[in-house]
């Protein structure tokens, strides 16, 4: 079965792959980018609009800024909403430094994201995290409960289950991939440091299933205060929906809506669909 990681986690068939690369196309807009000293490392940076709600993207996996979230930079509403993406340390225009994957990454990254709005002027924001960037938001949203405003995740798990570690190691090897599947992401990095970084990945996210119950963040769970808006694919091949009923349960609050046709990529495919549910959801 063919798979594409694209700045998430993977996609099935062609469709799907042919959606996301559109979607996440560059484009025209007015925009202010650039790189931010932050924790020691130069975070690249993407802001547009001029609302006064702003609201932090988190980009998946090896993800950036533009190859995952360009339908949200480009059509979420510039006059009700400052909308910022970022490129964690190691992913796309923040490198150096190379990205690696201690045990404490997910931390690390929501420390930067957190640290990132604040240098930029930023007293409290939304978060919108997809994927490993949603577990990143779920973490930031978790111990800056003053700063966080509302949140928004999908795609996204606080544990690791066995089934999980199958479908990474499935595809830890890239060189089994076709080479339209690897083009995306040997665009940003190379092959060769695509190659690695991927694996890398597969090894990092693997060994929270030594932790018990597999968890990345399970304990931080409880101390979630903001609304938080829980979306899933009913389709999505990555993110089985225990996934979400833990977060729903676990999250006091928060609230679950189901995309029947969605996939893992659901807020590119369905981009105008996605949009309209962020917005409504921040603006409530």
């Amino acid at each position: 079965m063919a798979l594409l990681s694209l700045g998430g986690r993977l996609f099935k068939r062609g469709a799907d792959i042919r959606s996301a690369l559109t979607a996440s196309q560059p484009f025209c807009s007015s925009m202010a980018s650039g790189r931010q000293r932050v924790n020691g490392v130069d975070l690249y940076y993407e802001q547009t609009g001029r609302g006064n709600h702003a609201v932090l993207l988190f980009p998946g996996a090896l993800g950036s800024t533009r190859t995952d979230f360009g339908p949200q930079l480009k059509s979420l509403n510039k006059e009700r909403f400052t909308v910022v993406g970022w490129d964690p340390r190691g992913y796309g225009q923040s490198r150096p430094p190379d990205r690696d994957f201690p045990l404490d990454f997910f931390e690390r990254d929501a420390k930067d994201a957190v640290d990132l709005m604040k240098a930029l002027g930023f007293g409290k924001f939304s978060l919108l995290g997809w994927s490993d960037g949603g577990i990143t938001a779920l973490i930031a949203a978790a111990k800056n409960p003053d700063v966080i405003n509302k949140m928004v995740v999908w795609g996204s798990n606080a544990f690791v289950s066995q089934h999980d570690l199958e479908l990474y190691d499935a595809v830890r090897d890239v060189s089994k991939w076709s080479a339209r599947m690897r083009q995306p992401m040997e665009e940003v990095y190379g092959a060769e440091v695509f190659a690695k970084t991927w694996e890398a990945w597969v090894d990092g996210i693997a060994q929270f299933a030594k932790r018990p119950e597999g968890s990345i963040c399970m304990e931080l769970l409880p101390l979630i205060s903001c609304p938080t808006f829980i979306i899933h694919g009913e389709k999505d091949p990555m993110v089985p929906s225990l996934h979400p009923q833990y977060l729903l349960k676990n999250i006091t609050g928060s609230r679950l809506h189901v995309m029947p046709e969605g996939k893992h990529n659901l807020h590119l495919r369905y981009a105008d669909e996605f949009n309209k549910l962020v917005e409504d959801f921040l603006e409530d």
